[in-house]
């Protein structure tokens, strides 16, 4: 049982096979992009010197060669190659899977067991490994383009390794092009500049570099192709972007750390990215305005504010044309004076809040509408601070038996740097007032 799903192997040695498939290396010397792995120094073949192979997770995006890798540590380690999909697979064809393993096993014959899209089963779902995964009856290789740390379970992440595939960069892209023109016994018909176009557009996906190599193969043009022409050819690959995954999450991290390190040309660019997925500009404005707050402050006042101007002029104005709000939005952001002192001086508050109890205020800061409260002291002694020299009475509005906390600590930037003159101002004062 090779695979759970195998069609008729007449019918399968009679389709075409695409070019993908054809080039499917044999062995793992001829995996590309993924050397950091498969080097005598990497996990993977460490793991294959020592003769020691345990439970993987492939964590990687779609194209980089997890299938093809998992395939070809069967063939190394002599075990059965047995694919399944979460998204075809239940119950049922789960357990078939592991009875089939556990007949095998009997018989001597270890089963490699390689999921794909491992992160689309449910806990229980995953659950079911661990024992299989325990008593030897299966080896797990789990792949997934989602971040482990959130989709799996602790348990088969604490069992296994996950080990990380990059995206194949422009030489490996390269590479796999002379190796199917090789195959193909023929060179593209591109000029220089539409090689480059086509290893762009395949954005790091070998398998989809092979699919656009495989049309363009069968193209007879007069002349090689520029980059111009075969974008007219060709539709642009849509980028890889999930607005509910790590896509979305690294984006807007890139955007707001770029955003924070003063780097407007990256901000913008990042920005453009999230855009062009497709990402919903509210949820957008929303982090850009909490960016103002967080990371710039009252080092520059005006900076929350433009953004809840962007943000209703995107409102009134809509997509494309609101979209310019939101991207001046952030170039004013970027250039911004930064702090984040406000931001440290709130979560030291909350820090202290909950470590202080229920400490009431001091009593002269009270106020006392009724004699009772007035006879237990409630107002008394209170300084009205416009009665005093310079509008100021120094009084204590911390609880009695708290130490004057220090929570807010203004930069020298902006705005802040005159703030933290008048803090300076008022703390001199309060020291002569209770002198």
């Amino acid at each position: 049982m090779a695979d759970l799903f195998d069609t008729d192997e007449d019918e399968a040695e009679a389709a075409p096979r695409p070019l993908a498939d054809r080039l499917r290396p044999a062995q793992l010397s001829e995996v590309i992009g993924q050397d950091h792995l498969l080097d005598e120094e990497g996990p993977l073949g460490a793991m294959l010197a020592g003769g020691s192979l345990g439970s993987v997770i492939f964590w990687g995006p779609p194209g980089v060669g997890k299938t093809t890798i998992a395939r070809l540590l069967a063939h190394e380690t002599d075990l059965e190659f047995v694919q399944i999909s979460a998204i075809f697979t239940g119950v049922p064809e789960l357990r078939k899977v592991f009875d089939a393993a556990r007949l095998r096993r009997r018989s001597g014959q270890g089963t490699l067991l390689f999921v794909d899209e491992i992160h689309r089963f449910n806990k229980a779902q995953q659950d079911g490994f661990l024992p299989h995964m325990e008593d030897g009856t299966i080896l797990l290789v789990g792949a997934t383009t989602e971040n482990p740390s959130f989709e799996l379970n602790a348990a088969v992440l604490s069992r296994s390794q996950v080990l990380v595939l990059h995206r194949l960069d422009l030489a490996a892209l390269e590479k796999l092009a002379a190796r199917a023109e090789s195959l193909l016994g023929a060179a593209l018909p591109l000029d220089p500049g539409g090689r480059a176009a086509l290893l762009e557009m395949a954005d790091g996906d070998g398998r989809a570099l092979l699919n656009l190599i495989e049309q363009i193969s069968r193209w007879t043009p007069e002349a090689p192709l520029d980059a111009k022409t075969l974008g007219q050819r060709l539709s642009q690959r849509a980028a890889q972007y999930d607005k509910s995954g790590d896509g979305h999450y690294n984006l807007i991290s890139a955007l707001h750390k770029s955003v924070r390190g003063s780097d407007p040309e990256a901000a913008l660019y990042w920005l453009a990215r999230m855009l062009t997925a497709g990402e919903d500009p509210r949820y957008l404005m929303r982090r850009i305005t909490r960016m103002s707050v967080e990371d710039i402050g009252l080092a520059d006042p005006q900076a929350q504010r433009l953004c809840l101007d962007a943000w209703q002029t995107y409102e009134r104005l809509g997509s494309p044309e609101g979209e310019l709000a939101i991207a001046q939005a952030v170039l004013y952001l970027a250039l911004a004076p930064k702090s984040n002192a406000s931001y440290t001086a709130y979560k030291a508050a909350m820090k202290l809040a909950k470590s202080s109890g229920s400490a009431p205020p001091p009593k002269h800061i009270l106020n006392a509408p009724t004699a009772l409260m007035k006879a237990e002291g409630y107002g008394a002694d209170y300084a009205y601070d416009h009665d005093a020299e310079d509008g100021f009475s120094g009084q204590n509005y911390f609880p009695d038996d708290m130490p004057r906390p220090r929570l807010f600590a203004p930069v020298e930037r902006g705005f802040e740097r005159d703030l933290a003159k008048r803090m300076a101002y008022f703390n001199k004062l309060r020291a002569k007032r209770q002198s």
